[in-house]
């Protein structure tokens, strides 16, 4: 089986352009990148407050408010890279003990089934692998419910987007790999709360998303450091002694206005921890490998986007794979219990497979007798034809019953819509009356009868009535050939 990393790796390396999109709450931001000549340049953008939730509304109409936002925004880009909230993340840690790293990920499976608070079946989940000092390693597992995912999936699907990854958006500002963040505690200004991210040793070491730090007062946002402060003790403080005193920068991204105030009103907190603040606007030159605008903010969405571009590995990759019908019935059939049931489906294809090969060789053979014998029957169609010539002239189709059995067929079996008479003017125009219980019902007898053969112009003449049943009459024309019964 293809590993689904490896697919989508070789599948940005192919596209020259990219959606990035970050969800955060209710705002969505987005925008496009396109890689020219060793350099990336920032196209159509985006940034608007969804009024429906993927998680909670329907999802056709969730993929149709995000369509007409990229409709406004000129944008036609399908493939896109998706920056979850953090608001959706489980975690939970593990010490890595010295294993092959075939047996890497059951061991792995086995830690997130007694870690995560939640059933690690509703979870589809990844790990950032940390270096501890002295040889050891230990994994930030992270989990996001399959709901929530398989309900984004279904939302962009139906804005006619073809997601490629899906992966944290403070991840992608401050991913792991890169230089800038080795040793680095990294602050995000986000709608309702600020992430932290702790990266360290090559990996991600700790996530959290603090409520409470970002409030809304009368329309404006409201930071409070000292909330920062402490959480932001706290969690280094959980981390092995040796990794917290690697860390050594706070980063901070946002809104520029209130990333300059937290920086401000935090510093002089982190001083004792021996943190330095850096406020994070622009990106570093030549960040992803390729060139970027000089003028480019520093954004999850231009992060997920250009990252992906330059081949950047997400430290979370969690879009769930696409699994087959196929995929799916081998993976039930494999194991040993399942054998037998699978040799007799094998055996009852192979039988069936017999039975069509029987057939073909009947409708061979038959075939073979009609080219022997056509020549006598299309000899006796010509007599027969010569026969009808000489007897009195009259209509096989029976109109009046076709007209009256096509009408039929339209009306519903259940009795919502009745017909009480029927008048057929020179067996082409046919006018009936009767009750419906409602209009619905009524439209969509119509509708069938427009699509029945030989109907045409089909009028509804009248309707009466407030109440059930309601009083209607309509019209219609025949236009088939056929004889009059009487």
């Amino acid at each position: 089986m293809i590993d689904l990393l490896n697919l989508n790796k070789l599948k940005r390396q192919r596209l020259s352009s990219l959606l990035g999109i970050a969800l955060d709450g209710s705002r969505l931001d987005g925008l496009v990148v396109r890689r020219t000549n060793g350099s990336l340049e920032v196209q159509q953008s985006f940034s608007v407050s969804l009024s429906l939730d993927p998680l909670t509304a329907d999802a056709e109409l969730v993929g149709r408010e995000i369509r007409n936002h990229l409709d406004a925004a000129g944008i036609r880009e399908r493939h896109c890279v998706v920056g979850l909230p953090l608001k959706w993340a489980l975690t939970t840690h593990a010490e890595m003990p010295d294993l092959p790293e075939a047996d890497i990920a059951s061991f792995l499976q086995i830690e997130a089934e007694r870690g995560f608070a939640s059933d690690v079946a509703t979870l589809h989940y990844a790990a950032s692998r940390v270096n501890v000092p002295a040889g050891k390693q230990q994994a930030l597992l992270v989990g996001i419910p399959k709901n929530h995912l398989s309900l984004l999936e279904q939302a962009l699907r139906a804005a006619n987007l073809k997601p490629i990854s899906f992966s944290l958006a403070v991840a992608a500002l401050q991913p792991p790999m890169a230089d800038a963040s080795n040793g680095a505690l990294a602050l995000v200004i986000g709608e309702s709360h600020v992430g932290l991210e702790i990266t360290c040793g090559g990996g991600v070491a700790a996530l959290r998303a603090l409520e409470g730090a970002l409030e809304s007062e009368g329309g404006r946002k409201v930071l409070h450091a000292d909330l920062v402060a402490r959480e932001a003790r706290i969690t280094l403080g959980q981390l092995p002694a040796a990794l917290r005193e690697s860390v050594r920068r706070a980063r901070i991204f946002g809104p520029r206005d209130l990333a300059q105030q937290l920086a401000d009103e935090i510093e002089l907190r982190l001083e004792p921890m021996g943190l330095k603040v850096e406020l994070v606007t622009r990106y570093a030159a030549n960040e992803f490998g390729f060139q970027l605008p000089s003028d480019a903010p520093a954004s999850p969405a231009l992060s997920l986007a250009a990252g992906s571009l330059a081949g950047r590995k997400a430290p979370f990759e969690l879009l769930p794979p696409r699994v087959t019908p196929w995929q799916q019935m081998a993976a039930r059939y494999s194991s040993g219990k399942f054998r037998m049931a699978g040799a007799t489906a094998g055996a009852v294809i192979l039988i069936a497979c017999g039975a069509f090969l029987f057939q073909q060789w009947q409708l061979i053979h038959l075939r073979s007798q009609w080219n022997a014998m056509s020549p006598k029957v299309h000899e006796l169609e010509g007599v027969t034809q010569q026969i009808h010539q000489y007897r009195p002239w009259f209509d096989e189709s029976l109109r009046g019953l076709t007209i009256l059995r096509q009408l039929t067929t339209a009306f519903p079996e259940d009795g919502v819509v009745t017909a009480k008479t029927v008048e057929m003017r020179d067996l082409n125009v046919v006018t009936c009356t009767g009750t419906t219980r409602d209009n619905p019902s009524l439209l969509k007898t119509l509708d069938r009868l427009r699509a029945s053969g030989g109907v045409s112009e089909v009028r509804l003449v009248q309707i009466r009535g407030s109440k059930p049943p309601l009083q209607f009459t309509f019209d219609f024309h025949w236009s088939e050939g056929g004889k009059n019964e009487n």
